[in-house]
C-alpha cells in the first residue's frame, strides 16, 4: 500500500509463537543479517507468495531456467536451441558455460505466463540428454513493495 507521497505504509500487527521457533527465527535473522525479525518474516511471506502465485496459469512471472547436458549426446544442442526458438518471447537472454569437457550448463532468463513458461521448461527439463534441469519462478516485482 502506498501514500500520495509513493511512501510505503506499514502496518503493525502481533505475532505469538513458540518459544522454538522463535529462537529458530531470531538465527535465521543473525545469520542472514535481517535487521529484524520484521524483514525477516516479511521477506519468508513475500517468498511464500511468489511460489503460490507462481503457480497461477495466467499470472506473468519471471525466473530462470537451469540445465546441465552432455554435449557430446547426439543432437542435444540442436534440440534444445530448436525449443528456445520455439518460445523466443519468453526468453530474455541466454548464458552457455563449459563446465568440463563434456558437460554446459545453460542458464536462461525467463519472462512471460506461468503456464508458457512451466511448458517450455517442461520440455528443455525432459530433453534427452539433459543431465539436470530446474525452473525458479520468481515474482516481476511489480506487486511487491520493496
Amino acid at each position: 500500500m502506498s501514500n500520495t507521497k509513493g511512501l510505503i505504509a506499514l502496518r503493525r500487527f502481533s505475532v505469538s509463537m513458540a518459544g522454538r521457533l522463535t529462537d529458530r527465527l531470531d538465527a535465521v535473522v543473525r545469520e542472514e543479517g535481517f535487521a529484524s525479525r520484521s524483514q525477516a518474516l516479511a521477506e519468508m511471506v513475500r517468498a511464500h507468495l511468489v511460489e503460490r502465485e507462481g503457480g497461477e496459469d495466467d499470472r506473468e512471472i519471471a525466473g530462470s531456467i537451469t540445465l546441465v547436458y552432455d554435449h557430446h549426446r547426439r543432437n542435444i544442442q540442436s534440440l534444445l536451441t530448436e525449443i528456445q526458438h520455439d518460445h523466443g518471447d519468453l526468453i530474455a537472454a541466454t548464458m552457455h558455460v563449459h563446465l568440463d569437457h563434456r558437460n554446459c550448463l545453460e542458464v536462461l532468463a525467463v519472462r512471460g505466463k506461468a503456464r508458457a513458461i512451466r511448458k517450455m521448461a517442461d520440455r528443455l527439463v525432459a530433453a534427452r540428454g539433459v543431465k539436470h534441469g530446474r525452473l525458479t519462478v520468481t515474482t516481476t516485482g511489480r506487486d511487491f513493495p520493496a
